[in-house]
């Protein structure tokens, strides 16, 4: 499946929820969501039809997939992982996420977006423990240290991006350098220490049947 590349805020309307796919634009006045809360398209503003049971689990799979910016194929081999890992098959399967390069990249606030960060590790500006690495679908392991190359350091959308994170501060489980875009995981996530708003468990009924 190729990555999506059309605009990202009717995915947020189509969803009913803010999925924070265009970095500062999400937190301000100027989301689609603010802006028009129906779902894009002719009969959007209309009466919208009532979901079945599996319609549900479907919307809520989408609108996870979109937020990590995931294609199916990966989508589903995450889950075959967490299903495989002893613990909750839905908590596993959201730590597998959040614990993506590029989704650290972002939590770290090194970049505006989930889009971003990946567009920053894929053109190779991030190290993990000093050394470079260009493969956003990376699974971060706890002690792990993750930094903006030296040249990108003082790269102006990154340094606009970590100031923003500065103030909206950083996931228990990593923290961040006082002077320079790096940080660390400290431990792995948890699932309370995961934002995202979704109910892994209807994922965990769509993926089973």
């Amino acid at each position: 499946m190729a990555r999506y590349t059309g605009p990202v805020c009717r995915l947020c309307r189509r969803d009913m929820t803010k999925l924070f796919l265009k970095g500062e634009r999400c937190y301000s006045s100027k989301c689609a969501i603010e802006r028009r809360a129906y779902p894009p398209g002719q009969h959007g503003p209309g009466r919208q039809k009532k979901l079945s049971q599996y319609g549900i689990q479907l919307r809520e799979k989408q609108k996870l997939r979109r937020i990590y910016g995931v294609n199916e194929k990966q989508f589903r081999a995450y889950f075959r992982k967490a299903a495989s890992q002893p613990g909750v098959s839905g908590d596993n399967f959201l730590i597998l996420l959040e614990r993506r390069l590029d989704n650290v990249v972002f939590r770290m606030g090194f970049a505006a977006s989930r889009a971003a960060a990946r567009q920053l590790v894929a053109h190779g500006n991030v190290a993990v423990n000093g050394r470079k690495l260009d493969i956003p679908a990376y699974i971060v392991r706890a002690g792990e240290e993750i930094s903006v190359i030296e040249r990108h350091e003082n790269n102006a959308f990154v340094q606009e991006a970590l100031q923003k994170a500065r103030i909206r501060q950083v996931p228990q489980w990593m923290e961040l350098d006082d002077d320079k875009p790096k940080g660390k995981v400290v431990a792995l996530p948890t699932r309370e220490q995961i934002d995202t708003q979704v109910n892994e468990q209807l994922i965990v009924e769509f993926y089973s049947k």
